[in-house]
């Protein structure tokens, strides 16, 4: 799910901003429709990756805890884009001019992936999925007081139907409702922040820079948080921790690629299949499907979220339009 907040299982659908900000996407008048296409398959190539990663991150669940699964993936993610860069020689900066940033950053992923994987013991992975869809809309509303940006009453409405589409997944009062529902909720707030401390890192950081600082600082803290739900390892365990943070930083990597072929608004419906493959892994695996009410609040929620994506490009293209005027 993502403007690139990389390393939380689950990516949101990308909302405008972020995504340019942080893969540095070719603009769209200057696509090619060979290559939008490609880019297409690379995304939905990546929903497959990180859908996997949360349908193992749920099996390891059952009987490990969730800062265990998180420390997991975050030292195995660590550990290959360490390795990338290494293999670089020194051809990828790390340098950065925003270091507080970086770490209000870190601290926003992080929480996002302990709720999210905390989650996936209670819930279906599709129900947990449909539900951190969420994630864009918290953004239009957390620019307000963190970035001083104005919001319309359309978006509002926005905001508003999506909030009323979770509540439709969630149904609180309802005989099937927990507690747990709300972990997803909790996490997509947390991953929102992410991305809004990403956005007032534009234009001075290297993505690739911000993705391992991001990295590390989450394997450093869950280091740190693991004496406290320590569990003795076994090969299985170890196999499928290192699968978890093999397909994530994959499925992220595959991310940034196709940002490189197609623009985020074309993108952003495409991330949504996602939770398609939430359902499947969910069936197969689980043996547990999404029920009608599940389907019908994700469909609110992405309409909602693609809604505030297009109302986003309307107000850039103005804000680019006023800015050439005045010139």
């Amino acid at each position: 799910m993502v403007p690139l907040a990389i390393f939380r299982p689950v990516p949101s659908p990308i909302p405008p901003g972020p995504a340019s900000e942080t893969a540095h996407p070719t603009s769209a008048g200057s696509l090619r429709h060979d290559n939008a296409l490609l880019g297409i398959g690379i995304m939905l190539l990546a929903t497959v990756f990180l859908s996997a990663g949360d349908a193992a991150s749920k099996y390891l669940a059952a009987s490990v805890p969730a800062l265990h699964i998180v420390w997991l993936r975050y030292v195995t993610s660590a550990l290959i884009l360490l390795a990338i860069i290494g293999f670089q020689r020194g051809k990828i900066s790390l340098r950065t001019r925003r270091p507080g940033l970086q770490l209000l950053r870190g601290i926003g992923l992080i929480g996002s992936s302990i709720f999210f994987v905390s989650s996936l013991k209670y819930l279906k992975i599709a129900d947990a999925t449909a539900t951190s869809f969420v994630a864009p809309l918290f953004v239009t509303a957390l620019s307000i007081p963190l970035l001083g940006e104005s919001v319309g009453w359309r978006r509002w409405l926005a905001t508003i139907v999506g909030l009323i589409g979770v509540l439709i997944v969630v149904r609180p009062g309802g005989s099937g409702f927990q507690l747990a529902s709300l972990l997803p909720v909790v996490s997509s707030l947390s991953w929102a922040f992410a991305l809004i401390v990403t956005r007032m890192m534009s234009g001075t950081e290297n993505p690739i820079a911000t993705i391992t600082y991001s990295t590390v600082f989450g394997a450093i803290v869950s280091s740190l948080l693991l004496p406290v739900h320590w569990v003795e390892p076994n090969w299985t365990i170890a196999l499928v921790g290192l699968f978890i943070g093999a397909v994530s930083t994959a499925g992220h990597w595959l991310v940034i690629v196709a940002f490189r072929y197609a623009a985020a608004s074309l993108l952003a419906p495409f991330s949504y299949i996602q939770l398609f493959w939430a359902a499947l892994f969910g069936f197969l695996l689980f043996a547990a499907l999404p029920d009608l009410w599940t389907w019908v609040g994700a469909a609110v929620i992405a309409g909602s979220g693609l809604y505030t994506a297009h109302r986003e490009r309307i107000r850039a293209r103005q804000v680019t339009a006023g800015n050439q005027g005045s010139r």
